[in-house]
């Protein structure tokens, strides 16, 4: 029988991996063009306080790139060492988004950002611009070609299971590539990178502000996060529900958890904005709803419904006893591949043989599983409902008030208003809380789609390597006494850049200030 508490602790091992890769590579996103857009202004007006500006930012950047390329990496190999037949199982699909990840983004970026920092002096200003540009393409490609891979799981399209060889197989390449569900995951995982590289940016010049210190550069900086980020706000949120909008199709049980919706509610369905959802009872106490509103959102009309759990749970079970027909079937061409009738009845159930392994937990052979087992299995189809209920809620509610946010920061900045205190104050207090939702985001789309790693095609722990728990917990032990050190070292060299300031090599050299003559003016207006 399958060892569980491996399993757990396998999935426990590349959660801590994940979160901590998450906490640099929104950043990087977001910096990256950020980046692209301050050095465009100076090469369009040659001001030295905006070269200055880019390259302080662009240390900042270069300090998380560090850290995310490190933490990425781990992962990476953690497909191997840790999901063994999880990558012997579909490594034919899920492996070639990774592998041109590797060759056109991941050395796209690590070639050019060795230029961008130490190629200010050597390259002509548009030469450079250029060099930054392609740093911040191939930082977005490889986060393009890492969703694509995980919307596949999500969304196992462009693939089907080979009787002969036991594998999942690519049969079209480019509906892989075009999925729904990575393209809407992309645009929204960037859009959420964004806003976190803006606030990160409003929050340090609103520090500087707020000390007196290096008042031209943090004005100039807020005026350009403010209107990125209130772009990416709204961006990540209208993103985010097409995102929603896609699990109607594929992830009706993802959606169905997230809105804690027990069971199908007439059209158009409501949305439920507080409550407490119980897997126990199974059934969302002291709701408030607010009508349509879910089914809207969901659908897109009024007269579509959305499917409850107790209806998906009946689904699944009916689609576990299809599967087991399958799995009868496969034993039979395994046994004889010229079974020709065998081969038939697979090819009317093959859909379906994911859910038979969803028995494989309990019983060695599906085939004897009973009818309670089946209906038992079909209750696992349920992920945790309470913990994605208020990740949805937190990770919404923190995007509805980074618009907020970025609103009000652009109507300062646009009035010239940049030293209003306690907007400054809030600018500073409000930069963990993008971080915040975007950790929350990934807790939403891993756990959601449990107890798949790949969504309808193989159960997560059918996909875990032969380890022992000892082994499990040393690695997770030293992954977190690792990657805890590097996040305080990283902390620590973003917080003595910070004070040294974005004019420390000028006053260093005893070179004059960029930033000087618009101090001394009265009335200093941001370029």
């Amino acid at each position: 029988m399958i060892d569980l508490a491996v399993v757990d602790l396998s999935r426990l091992q590349f959660a801590l991996t994940a979160l901590y890769h998450f906490l640099f590579v929104p950043l990087t996103l977001g910096l990256s063009f950020m980046l692209v857009i301050m050095e465009s202004i100076y090469v369009m007006t040659r001001r030295p306080i905006w070269r200055t500006i880019t390259r302080f930012w662009g240390v900042l950047f270069g300090i998380n790139f560090v850290l995310g390329v490190a933490t990425g990496i781990t992962m990476e190999f953690q497909f191997g060492m840790n999901w063994s037949y999880y990558s012997h199982y579909v490594g034919d699909i899920f492996g070639a988004p990774l592998a041109i990840e590797g060759l056109m983004a991941f050395f796209l970026e690590a070639t050019f950002v060795g230029l961008m920092f130490f190629g200010w002096d050597k390259l002509k200003p548009h030469a450079h611009l250029f060099v930054t540009f392609m740093v911040a393409l191939g930082t977005n490609l490889s986060a393009l070609w890492i969703l694509i891979a995980n919307g596949w799981m999500q969304n196992p399209v462009g693939s089907a299971f080979n009787p002969d060889t036991m594998r999942m197989e690519v049969t079209d390449f480019m509906a892989v590539l075009f999925n729904p569900v990575a393209q809407a995951k992309f645009v929204h995982t960037v859009s959420a990178g964004y806003v976190i590289a803006s606030v990160f940016v409003l929050g340090v010049s609103a520090f500087y502000m707020l000390r007196g210190k290096h008042v031209g550069f943090a004005k100039r900086s807020m005026t350009v996060a403010s209107a990125f980020g209130l772009a990416a706000s709204l961006s990540a949120v209208v993103l985010g529900d097409q995102s929603g909008y896609a699990l109607t199709d594929n992830q009706k049980m993802k959606l169905a958890a997230l809105e804690a919706m027990w069971h199908t509610e007439p059209a158009p369905a409501g949305l439920t904005l507080v409550g407490i959802p119980s897997m126990k009872d199974r059934e969302t106490h002291f709701g408030v709803h607010v009508p349509w509103v879910m089914g809207l959102i969901a659908t897109r009309t009024i007269d579509k419904p959305v499917e409850g759990i107790f209806e998906l749970v009946a689904t699944a079970q009916d689609r576990i006893e299809s599967g087991v027909i399958a799995y009868d079937a496969l034993e039979k061409v395994k046994a004889n591949p010229q079974d020709m009738a065998a081969r038939g009845v697979f090819e009317t159930h093959r859909r379906d043989l994911g859910y038979a392994m969803l028995l494989k937990r309990h019983v060695a052979d599906p085939r004897q599983a009973t009818p309670a087992l089946i209906q038992q299995a079909a209750w696992e189809t349920v992920p945790n409902v309470p913990l994605l209920f208020w990740s949805f809620r937190i990770m919404a509610g923190v995007g509805f008030a980074m618009i907020a946010l970025f609103a009000t920061a652009f109507v300062l900045c646009t009035l010239r208003k940049h030293d209003t205190r306690w907007f400054l104050r809030l600018a500073v207090l409000a930069m963990p809380l993008p971080w915040i939702a975007a950790e929350f985001g990934w807790i939403l789309a891993e756990v959601g789609r449990q107890p798949w790693a790949v969504e309808g095609v193989l159960p997560t722990f059918l996909g875990a390597s032969s380890l022992t728990a000892p082994q499990l917990w040393a690695t997770i032990v030293g992954f977190t006494l690792l990657y805890g050190a590097l996040a305080v070292v990283e902390v620590r060299l973003m917080l003595f850049a910070i004070k040294k300031g974005p004019f420390h090599e000028q006053e260093t050299f005893g070179e004059p200030s960029p930033e000087a003559p618009a101090e001394r003016a009265p009335a200093p207006a941001v370029a």
